[in-house]
């Protein structure tokens, strides 16, 4: 992967920015998958190097609602 940079016009910026925070994924994976999205449309044929897919796991049943999921993975202590 090679590192780029580009300028982006700040309500642009912001609204990646709220985008990422709220999927909790960093900016830069939200510009990767608009970029491979644009290449598919205009007839990019070759795969993208870049697969990037969440991870799937199976714990169990969740306990705590979705938008509460962060702040609990970053407390110290035991709380239920």
């Amino acid at each position: 992967m090679q590192k780029m940079q580009i300028l982006f016009p700040e309500p642009q910026l912001a609204r990646l920015r709220r985008i990422a925070d709220a999927e909790d994924r960093p900016v830069s994976e939200i510009i990767r998958g608009a970029v491979d999205f644009w290449l598919s449309r205009y007839g990019e044929s070759e795969p993208s190097a870049v697969a990037e897919s969440p991870p799937t796991y199976s714990c169990g049943e969740i306990l705590t609602p979705a938008e509460d999921l962060r702040n609990r993975a970053h407390e110290d202590g035991e709380q239920q």
